[in-house]
């Protein structure tokens, strides 16, 4: 934990404490400890990375990734290509390398890593528009390079490159079509299905995110794509705990880290990177400098974005594990001069997220680049299913920036059918009236019917954005927009507590008969 509270302040991605604990536990380190099994690395390091796509894609906001899906997938894709040509001839001309070795490696070192770009971009305040980019970009890029990747890699030579465009196409069209319809089947059954216990939630989670993965890869798709996008669909759909599903999928990811940087570290052996520091430093130099900005702009150049927001884009290109990963490929396979084309991706790694991490804060604010206005946070609203009685108890947590500060729960408009019943603040608790004012920090306690439980959150959520106006001016919907929550009604708005939840709920049951089959603590239940 003292790693991860270190690359938290310092602005460096995890990956290169991790990797320095492995390298003092491997080979020429502290306790000199033999491992150089690259398939088993490999192995786990595709098994690691299933996991970080999963916590990525579950925290992807989709409002934020839609409007830049298109130029998202371009700079995966075609950008991807151009960064591979121009690396792989740098390593050819400049390094000596045949080019079967410079392509593996223009194709290893053109995808971006996942882990590396979110520990990164969310400490730093930039428009939800490059954000989005980078990380649906991290996101997508895998699969094409790992198939670019594998190809090279092959035994005997490539041919028929048009071939490859194809084949590379279909296999992400597959893993699409896959990572879409299992996201979209698995959010629909977790929405409608109470499991027997909160706890099941975040597992079943992560097993259809995995499961995405897998049945990407058994119909010769991408994976990567398929459990990325599934996990995307997943974390929009507003399924029931979602604060613990995001909590124990964030902690698996960094397991997932920890585990795979640790075990890069160890298979390395240090005293052979030394003759290839300088050729990694030399294609490093063209990929940041070069590949990477010509991939960005010529990529991108239907999109009109503004030419600073494409150097900033340029720049957070951050490399991570992924690449050291990949690099384990022609290993495995067999491929000569592989264990050269480790510890060039190794070293080029290393010496440039060293660099780009810290300084990316730095060129942003050169660029002149941040949120000119920071959002207001999202509310925490954690939903529970109660089966029996047709409901659902929301738990809403009003964050420090949150608009919601300040308004009333009668101002709140809930849709007929929901009520706030409960007000925890500074750990105590109280049944509101309609003139309570709501506080940051406070939680709340909602209850709804089925019928307009997406209503209510819809409701809530938009006042946290927008405050007490959220519905009749701006963003939230103007006054008689279709689907608005009504205006509210004296006559419920004065019912609270036992009364509002007879009225919430249907059919009418004593609200003394909710148990832990319900789903509801004991504590809640018996006010």
């Amino acid at each position: 934990m003292a790693a991860v509270r270190i690359s938290s302040r310092s602005g460096l991605p995890s990956l290169l404490l991790y990797l320095g604990i492995g390298i003092a536990l491997g080979q020429d380190g502290i306790f000199d400890v033999k491992f150089d099994n690259a398939e088993l690395t490999q192995v786990i390091g595709y098994a690691a990375l299933v996991v970080i796509l999963a916590e990525g894609g579950l925290g992807a906001k989709w409002k934020e990734v839609r409007p830049v899906l298109p130029a998202a997938a371009v700079v995966s894709t075609v950008g991807v290509g151009i960064s591979v040509g121009i690396t792989a001839a740098a390593a050819h001309y400049l390094v000596g390398l045949d080019w079967r070795q410079a392509l593996i490696i223009g194709a290893v070192v053109s995808s971006t890593d996942a882990a590396a770009v979110f520990s990164v971009l969310r400490r730093v305040p930039l428009p939800s528009r490059i954000t989005g980019v980078l990380e649906a970009e991290s996101g997508f890029n895998d699969a094409p390079v790992v198939i670019l990747v594998v190809a090279f890699s092959a035994v005997g030579p490539v041919e028929h490159w048009y071939l490859l465009i194809g084949e590379i196409a279909l296999e992400l069209a597959i893993g699409a079509a896959i990572g879409i319809t299992v996201g979209w089947l698995g959010s629909l059954g977790l929405r409608h299905v109470a499991l027997p216990a909160s706890g099941l939630y975040p597992i079943a989670v992560m097993a259809i995110a995995v499961m995405a993965y897998a049945a990407g890869a058994m119909a010769h798709g991408s994976g990567f794509l398929a459990v990325y996008l599934a996990a995307m669909i997943l974390g929009n759909s507003k399924l029931p705990h979602w604060p613990a599903t995001r909590g124990f999928a964030d902690g698996l990811g960094w397991l997932a880290q920890i585990g795979m940087f640790v075990l890069l570290g160890l298979l390395v052996t240090p005293h052979d990177l030394v003759d290839d520091f300088w050729p990694a430093v030399v294609v490093g130099l063209v990929l940041t400098m070069v590949a990477r900005p010509l991939s960005v702009f010529l990529s991108l150049a239907p999109f009109r974005l503004p030419a600073r927001e494409k150097v900033l884009m340029s720049w957070a290109g951050l490399r991570g594990a992924v690449p050291i990963i990949l690099a384990t490929i022609p290993m495995v396979s067999g491929v000569e001069g592989s264990t050269r084309i480790f510890n060039i991706v190794f070293v080029l790694v290393i010496v440039y997220t060293l660099i780009q991490g810290p300084t990316l804060p730095w060129v942003a604010a050169k660029l002149r680049i941040a949120d000119a206005e920071a959002e207001a946070d999202d509310l925490g609203v954690e939903s529970a299913p109660l089966e029996r009685l047709r409901g659902h108890l929301l738990s809403v947590d009003i964050p420090e920036r949150s608009k919601m500060h300040g308004v009333e729960v009668g101002e709140l408009r809930l849709p007929a059918g929901s009520a706030v019943t409960l007000v925890v603040r500074q750990k105590e608790s109280f049944v509101p009236s309609p003139t309570t004012v709501l506080r940051r920090g406070d939680e709340l306690l909602v209850v709804a019917t089925d019928p307009v439980r997406d209503q209510a959150e819809a409701r809530l959520r938009a006042v946290g954005e927008g405050g007490k106006l959220a519905g009749w001016l701006g963003p939230g919907g103007g006054s008689g927009a279709p689907g608005d929550p009504a205006p509210p009604r004296p006559a419920k708005a004065a019912a609270t507590g036992a009364s509002a939840v007879r009225q919430a709920v249907k059919p009418v049951r004593p609200v003394k008969k909710l148990g832990p089959a319900d789903d509801v603590p004991r504590t809640d239940a018996r006010r």
